[in-house]
């Protein structure tokens, strides 16, 4: 099996968790990442983190990438890390969006596999998905 058929068979969740309403963004990450072989599925807008843990878990997503424009990136992350460990679900997870450099650390060690801040280019994320799944398609 070559990398792309790998990329097709992992599935990236892609969710706009809060209220924040601004969506062009990650529908461009999506449609990039459908163009390089990866199956995406998107939640849409004002998505709670357990409407997202259970589509990742419905959809078998083999990683959750969350877009936050609101500045609530911090809060929702510990939610999502916590959500995720109540139900004992072992998805990694990343963030991207209006994210200062500052905070990365800081929500690396919340649980983000990796955090995207402002400027990031989709190249940057397109290629991070590829290495994930050549790390996730080995035994």
């Amino acid at each position: 099996m070559n990398a792309s058929e790998n990329r097709r068979q992992l599935t990236i969740l892609l969710a706009k968790p809060g209220l924040d309403g601004h969506d062009v963004g990650v529908k461009v990450l999506a449609h990039a990442l459908i163009e390089c072989g990866f199956k995406v599925i998107y939640t849409g807008l004002r998505k709670s983190v357990a409407e997202i843990a259970d589509r990742a878990n419905e959809g078998k997503a083999a990683l959750i990438g969350l877009s936050i424009l609101s500045g609530t990136h911090r809060e929702i992350c510990r939610q999502m890390n916590a959500e995720l460990k109540r139900r004992g679900l072992a998805v990694p997870w990343i963030i991207g969006g209006n994210i200062p450099n500052e905070d990365i650390p800081e929500l690396v060690e919340i649980g983000a596999l990796a955090a995207f801040p402002t400027g990031t280019t989709i190249e940057t994320v397109i290629e991070f998905c590829r290495q994930f799944a050549e790390k996730a398609s080995k035994p």
